[in-house]
């Protein structure tokens, strides 16, 4: 029993240090999923049991964007659809991959999670609540976030900072990117969530753990952000994701 205690609230700690890096910067499920690893959860279970913090986490921030107006409608009905496809497809491929070929693929994707935030932090924010573009480009919006769901769908871990860019790119201001960016990821994580659990690859004790810590850690993100700033923010993430993933490339 006291080991679990201590568990839990390793788990709780470490949310709250998701949420509120979540908040500033994005990525906590960086830390999050090789902590679920060293924890002693198989891979593939880390991965489904992240999705349950990553759900509560998002409802409380779309319900706080929605509240502000800050929701683009317009970006979520292009948005949605392709990147639901997408979700299925990705979670199908988790499912099906091995809990040390994960292991692998996890410590590449957070070596390269940790260089994007070194080499290309965050744009900056457009002028004005842009609505989603028409014609080619358009379509390839759509694809994009196709391969976006497909992503988040696979592992999540580093998802908001390519879902910035990408709103940047077609040229949405970084506070209403965002407010697309964590919606979406609340409409898809639910079809990702109940595909986990249904292969028994969620353990939701430590997951509730895990969410309680990254509720309240969102809330905590917003005042460190003004004390502190994304810089020096950045800089530890940068620092604990390549610790991480050396970590999990010389594991197993």
């Amino acid at each position: 029993m006291p080991q679990d205690i201590k568990t839990l609230g390793i788990l709780f700690a470490v949310g709250l240090i998701a949420g509120t890096i979540n908040v500033i910067a994005g990525g906590g499920s960086m830390l999050s999923l090789p902590v679920l690893i060293f924890l002693g959860l198989p891979p593939t279970v880390a991965n489904g049991t992240n999705r349950v913090a990553i759900l509560l986490q998002n409802t409380g921030a779309t319900w706080s964007f929605h509240k502000r107006g800050l929701i683009s409608w317009a970006w979520l009905k292009l948005a949605a659809p392709p990147a639901l496809l997408g979700v299925v497809l990705g979670t199908w491929g988790a499912l099906r991959v091995g809990d040390l070929a994960f292991q692998r693929i996890l410590a590449v994707m957070l070596v390269l999670a940790a260089a994007w935030t070194v080499w290309h932090p965050m744009p900056p924010p457009a002028e004005g609540d842009a609505r989603p573009p028409s014609g080619m480009r358009r379509w390839l919006l759509i694809g994009i976030f196709f391969s976006v769901g497909v992503y988040g769908g696979f592992v999540q871990a580093g998802l908001g900072f390519i879902m910035l860019a990408v709103t940047s790119a077609f040229g949405l201001d970084l506070i209403r990117g965002n407010a697309v960016k964590v919606t979406l990821v609340l409409i898809f994580t639910p079809v990702a969530l109940a595909m986990f659990a249904y292969g028994g690859m969620v353990d939701w004790r430590l997951g509730f753990a895990l969410a309680a810590g990254n509720f309240l850690g969102a809330l905590a993100g917003v005042r460190l952000q003004v004390l502190k700033g994304q810089t020096w923010v950045r800089h530890v993430v940068t620092a604990t994701i390549v610790v991480f993933a050396l970590r999990l490339l010389f594991t197993g």
